[in-house]
Order: structure tokens, then sequence, then C-alpha cells
């Protein structure tokens, strides 16, 4: 089994968040890749709120976040989301919360790779200087054996 290793954080946006709060083996392996790799697995604060629902399962919400950091949402971190809506031509809530995970991914040290279920607008926004994994179609069950980032840097 192949073990990735990432030369910066690891990034999850709402979909990934919610896969790995939903106990998905390849979201948890993702995390666990980070860790074994000395990067930092994170979400931006605004994610939590993102993914909070009614049914939500509390405990697995909160043993989730105990392996993650979450990075507060703040002033320079809105006027950075801000910056790059505005330079990938787009506007609105919709494209707010994915700015954000943005804005907060590129602030951190290191190479930072994004798992995220919106490539798209990701890749508008970071412009290149995030590796990108999209979380389109089944993955793989193996626990802890997530794709290298640096095989999914030019997935499009």
């Amino acid at each position: 089994m192949r073990q990735a290793r990432f030369d910066g954080p690891v990034v999850l946006d709402g979909e990934g968040l919610s896969r790995a709060i939903g106990k998905d083996a390849y979201l948890r392996g993702v995390i666990h890749a980070a860790h074994a790799s000395r990067a930092r697995a994170v979400v931006s604060a605004v994610t939590l709120v993102e993914v909070t629902h009614p049914r939500m399962d509390r405990d697995a919400f909160h043993w989730t976040l105990s392996r993650l950091s979450v990075i507060p949402v703040t002033r320079e971190l809105a006027v950075a989301a801000s910056r790059l809506l505005d330079d990938a031509g787009l506007h609105g809530h919709q494209h707010a919360i994915n700015a954000m995970m943005c804005a907060t991914a590129l602030s951190l040290p290191g190479d930072p790779t994004i798992y995220t279920s919106d490539p798209g607008d990701i890749r508008a926004l970071v412009k290149g200087k995030a590796t990108i994994v999209p979380l389109t179609g089944p993955f793989p069950r193996l626990p802890y054996s997530p794709p290298s980032p640096k095989v999914a840097h030019g997935a499009t």
C-alpha cells in the first residue's frame, strides 16, 4: 500500500469534512497520511458551520475535529478571500465559503493540498498555487492509502 506524502497543509472543504465525520475510510486515511507526513490537516472555521446539520453525529464531529487544526476566520483572511474572488471574477455567497477555504490554505506555510468537491471553482481561486484533489466519484476503501497528491496535481 502506498502512503501519500504531503509537503504542506492538507485542507478539507465541506464535502471532505462531511465525509471524514461520516467515517469515510478514504478521508480518514488522508488525515492519517497528513499526520504521518508531519503536515497539518486543517479546515477553515467557516467550514464547520457549512457542514453542521441537525442529524449530524456530534461525537464523530468532535472526534474528527480533534484530528484537525481549525483555522479561525480573521480580517486578514477575509480580505485575502475577497481578493481571490475578485481575481477569479467570482462573487456572491455561493463562492464565499470556497474563497475563505482557499485564503486559509494559501496563508499557511508549505504547498497546500486541497481536497474538494468543487475543483473548478477552487482551481479558479488558487490559480495553480495549490494541489487540488477532486472529491468526486468512488474512492478506494483502503485505509491510509489515498492517491499521492503529486500524482493528483494535474487532475482536472
